[in-house]
């Protein structure tokens, strides 16, 4: 007994018809005659009461139909799992990633959802955190990793919370402080991330709650230039806790204490997207490695 013979006695039995079926299947009418009384033997009873106007299932061949859509329905479910571990051989994916971090953690998850799945490829591009929800919502990108909060037009996945550190240069006189309070810093001048980023939002209005505007004498996209700059004495800055630890010894980073500046990083994607298989797998294998 073959899937597509039950298949065929399905259609009949929706149909009422050996004709109707046969036009719906494509095939022709003495063919799929042949296939439910080739079924009625195997099985050794009749499957329908055939009359002139509509063919009807005796007792049997309801028994049989009852089996036959419990058989369909497994027999797809089976087909769509195989489909499913097929497309995960291959994929592509574009994710985007805040150039304010530290792209070790991400390198390593990519690296071992590349181990496991060797041909889905990634193209992946730095920008801030406005510009990926952008690239995001407009379906440029697949994934994004941004500081929270985010639209609520994205599902995400928290995996960074931690608090903002200052930066000053070796030199400077607070470098020898191990924190310092955010009032202190009313008089400095601030080197920023420019306006794509929401760590600068962050930071301003911590600022501005402590009752200062804070002078912004340079911004730019570029993590390494603020680096260079602050260590040239030109100005201060905040940065992650896990940036801070790749930093030179040019420059010192001092925990705020009063008040502390909170910074959280998620992946992010479209809530109402749609999720390809390969997505879907990558957000269970990040769920399970950004721990």
């Amino acid at each position: 007994m073959e899937i597509k013979h039950l298949q065929y006695f399905m259609e009949v039995t929706k149909t009422g018809s050996f004709t109707q079926a046969a036009n719906r299947l494509y095939i022709t009418q003495p063919a799929i005659s042949r296939i439910i009384k080739s079924l009625e033997e195997e099985l050794g009873f009749p499957l329908f009461i055939r009359s002139r106007r509509k063919l009807v299932l005796t007792e049997a061949g309801r028994e049989l139909h009852e089996h036959a859509k419990k058989i369909d329905k497994q027999y797809q479910a089976m087909l769509f799992d195989l489909e499913q571990f097929q497309q995960l051989k291959k994929g592509h994916m574009r994710i985007g990633l805040p150039s304010i971090t530290n792209a070790f953690f991400f390198s390593q998850l990519i690296a071992s959802f590349h181990r496991k799945y060797p041909d889905i490829t990634f193209q992946l591009e730095e920008d801030g955190s406005k510009r990926i929800e952008e690239k995001v919502n407009e379906s440029e990108l697949d994934f994004g990793v941004v500081v929270l909060p985010t639209q609520d037009d994205f599902a995400s996945y928290t995996f960074i919370q931690e608090g903002l550190k200052l930066i000053v240069p070796a030199t400077h006189r607070f470098a020898h402080k191990k924190d310092i309070t955010l009032n202190e810093l009313k008089e400095e001048s601030f080197i920023m991330f420019n306006n794509d980023f929401s760590l600068r939002e962050s930071i301003v209005a911590a600022c501005k709650d402590t009752g200062f505007e804070p002078k912004i004498i340079l911004e730019t996209s570029q993590l390494d230039f603020i680096e260079e700059m602050v260590a040239s004495n030109v100005g201060i800055t905040f940065l992650p806790d896990s940036t801070c630890r790749e930093l030179t010894d040019d420059v010192t980073s001092i925990s705020v204490a009063n008040p502390t500046i909170k910074w959280e990083l998620a992946l992010i994607w479209k809530k109402d997207g749609h999720l390809s298989s390969v997505m879907q797998e990558f957000i269970r294998f990040a769920k399970e490695t950004l721990i």
